[in-house]
């Protein structure tokens, strides 16, 4: 069974972001509804009741963006290859203490609902032989689950995660073979949310193991933590997120609805 909830203990969230980005350059600086993507990112992740809240980044323009609307932020290099290698400096430069929790949100997430950042830390402290807590959340549609820009993810009875794969897992004998149009209720599947509350301590481990050859193939980091015999546990979120942003086509459907729930909350 998953850890004896306990009462929150602080935590801290951490929002790498990167200016550079393939298919969307200068992301976190894009404007949506008469603000930037990140400071969208920014509040939500300070209304998650968050004892503190840092910006990440290696960029002078997402640094100086950033401070218009007060935000703490950590320069970092520009050699990092991955988000929790960011996060790693962070705790460095911050002297983090070992124990302290830090949820790494992404800056293109500007739609995570604050009730998941407040579950996923709440996880990683209620599950004390767990290194990392991220969520999950059951897939209904049949294209979902062939597609590998979906992550899957498949969990024990303890809701501890077996395994991450962008293959749609797990398989169903008999029934995916010609791509059923409808998932059968039978066979439960769950992609993963990118979300992740951490060990201030172990993300200085985590970076410095090996990386796995699973984790090159799928390209999936969290891979690394499972072959190293980490856990990894994954309860199913309270709220499901909205789409987060890696296209022109992303950037305007994340406009309208925060435009909707804009008006929603005026009224």
């Amino acid at each position: 069974m998953p850890g004896k909830k306990s009462s929150l203990m602080s935590y801290r969230v951490v929002i790498p972001a990167r200016y550079s980005s393939l298919r969307l350059p200068g992301k976190p600086l894009r404007l949506l509804a008469g603000k930037t993507m990140l400071e969208h990112v920014y509040h939500r992740a300070c209304q998650s009741g968050a004892e503190d809240v840092i910006i990440a980044t290696d960029d002078p323009r997402i640094d100086e963006a950033a401070k218009s609307f007060n935000a703490h932020v950590c320069l970092t290099a520009d050699t990092h290859t991955s988000g929790t290698e960011r996060l790693a400096e962070v705790v460095s430069v911050c002297a983090f203490d070992d124990n302290d929790i830090i949820v790494n949100l992404q800056g293109d997430e500007p739609l995570m609902p604050v009730a998941c950042i407040e579950q996923v830390a709440q996880a990683l402290q209620d599950n004390p032989q767990a290194q990392v807590s991220t969520l999950c959340a059951r897939i209904h549609k049949s294209e979902e689950i062939f597609d590998p820009h979906i992550v899957k993810v498949v969990r024990d009875k303890n809701e501890t995660a077996l395994y991450f794969s962008r293959a749609p897992i797990p398989w169903f004998q008999g029934k995916f073979d010609q791509r059923p149009a409808e998932l059968s209720e039978q066979a439960e599947h769950y992609r993963h949310i990118g979300l992740y509350a951490y060990r201030a301590g172990y993300i200085k481990t985590y970076v410095n193991q090996s990386p796995a050859m699973m984790e090159t193939v799928e390209s999936l980091e969290q891979l690394r933590v499972l072959w190293h015999g980490g856990k990894i546990i994954v309860p199913e979120a309270v709220a499901v997120p909205g789409p987060g942003v890696d296209t022109e086509e992303d950037l305007k459907k994340v406009e309208a609805l925060l435009i909707e729930a804009g008006k929603q909350n005026r009224n």
